[in-house]
């Protein structure tokens, strides 16, 4: 695995509650009239950490899991709509989802830097992404962490705009 993406994987963490401590008191769950433009879920503050949180949990483990034990297994998506309510993203506490997030993140490092490059060849199939690798796997995981700080910094631009 190329050592920019593990790198990037491993400061991911770090970034991601300091975009969350930019935010102004109060704001954490504020949410725009319009979500036209965002780049990640249209998700407050605290929702898009929870989701990360349990996008890396509830997604990325299984998914890294059955790609390493099965033969080309089904990956499904996970509806975060559904799961936001199920979850009450909204009334999470947010050094709680930081401390889990953290760990959870710990954990996918160290696999992915303990495979082999077959292991890395695995292949399987990710509804709604098609026929991919676990190094596939690996990449859209880094892509989606930065999705979720081009979203953080999308609704403090919000926020300016809206409270000038």
């Amino acid at each position: 695995m190329n050592p920019i993406t593990i790198n990037a994987l491993a400061a991911f963490p770090q970034q991601l509650e300091a975009h969350y401590a930019a935010f102004p008191a109060g704001f954490t769950h504020w949410k725009p009239a319009s979500w036209d433009g965002v780049p990640s879920e249209p998700f407050s503050a605290i929702e898009q950490i929870c989701h990360v949180r349990d996008i890396e949990i509830d997604g990325y483990h299984l998914r890294f899991q059955r790609t390493l034990d099965e033969c080309n297994p089904l990956l499904a998506s996970i509806d975060s709509d559904i799961l936001a309510g199920e979850r009450n993203y909204g009334a999470a506490n947010p050094a709680e989802v930081f401390a889990a997030f953290r760990a959870a993140r710990a954990k996918t490092v160290e696999l992915l830097s303990c495979l082999d490059e077959e292991q890395f060849k695995r292949s399987a199939e990710f509804e709604g992404y098609g026929p991919l690798t676990l190094r596939s796997l690996a990449h859209y995981l880094c892509s989606h962490d930065q999705q979720h700080l081009a979203g953080l910094q999308w609704l403090l631009g919000k926020i300016d705009a809206a409270h000038r």
